[in-house]
């Protein structure tokens, strides 16, 4: 068990070769590894991070799995230039914004589904519709999961295009329908860690950061037609706002 006493890493349920993945993964996110670069050997990675062999070796193997290195027998291990092709998806601000960047994605694999429950919404965030339609899906771009989503729709919006709701990403079906007035929305986004089934569901190792988005949209009445509480990975999102000079 990991010792509050090591001189790097923190005391964390996080096991201590998911916290070196992380930071050996950023090392390359940031370009200190660029793309073609020899990683240190495992003796001086040994030296540096003050951990066991089998550490590293499993941290190398989890950064090897997602494609970031490339071990050669004899030669040592390599940053591959995945970097600089892996997709990434902007978190929009807007609606519209919101509507196109997620027009042409599918969800890859609905985990539930079913009708008149009701979501987890507090006195603040509207007014509950009588039911809503619940799924939970995995949303993939180009064969890979970006995000884990759980979603409720108002269930009298689901009924005016349920094929829809079903095959396509939620929020450009909800902007295109002529009868649903969107009157206002908004979203929160909290960085936190993966547990054991969003690791899976993402492929990504137990404690890798994700970012935990809460999305609402209102009805003008304050009704709330939507609630989706997304959790993407870390590594496949950014967040831009405009700054107020």
């Amino acid at each position: 068990m990991q010792s509050s006493a090591h001189p790097i890493f923190p005391d964390s349920p996080v096991p201590l070769y998911s916290q070196l993945a992380d930071l050996l993964r950023q090392r390359v996110r940031r370009g200190l590894w660029g793309p073609g670069a020899k990683v240190p050997s495992l003796e001086a990675l040994v030296a540096e991070f003050q951990v066991a062999r089998i550490t590293v070796r499993q941290a190398i193997d989890i950064l090897t799995r997602e494609g970031l290195l490339l071990p050669q027998r004899g030669r040592g291990t390599f940053v591959t230039d995945q970097i600089h092709t892996e997709h990434s998806l902007t978190l929009e601000t807007s609606l519209s914004g919101l509507a196109d960047a997620y027009r042409n994605d599918k969800p890859d694999l609905t985990l539930l589904e079913e009708s008149g429950v009701q979501p987890p919404l507090s006195a603040m965030d509207g007014s509950a519709a009588p039911a809503y339609h619940h799924m939970r899906r995995v949303h993939s771009r180009d064969g890979q999961a970006y995000c884990a989503a759980s979603l409720y729709i108002d269930q009298r919006v689901f009924r005016q295009a349920p094929k829809r709701f079903r095959q396509e990403t939620v929020i450009p079906v909800m902007v295109d329908l002529p009868k649903v007035t969107i009157a206002s929305a908004r979203q929160t986004l909290r960085i936190s860690t993966a547990d054991l089934e969003i690791a899976h569901l993402l492929a990504v190792a137990v404690g890798s950061p994700v970012a935990e988005v809460r999305r609402l949209c209102l009805a003008p009445d304050g009704t709330v037609l939507y609630l989706g509480q997304i959790t993407y990975r870390g590594d496949f999102i950014q967040f831009e706002m405009q700054l107020t000079l």
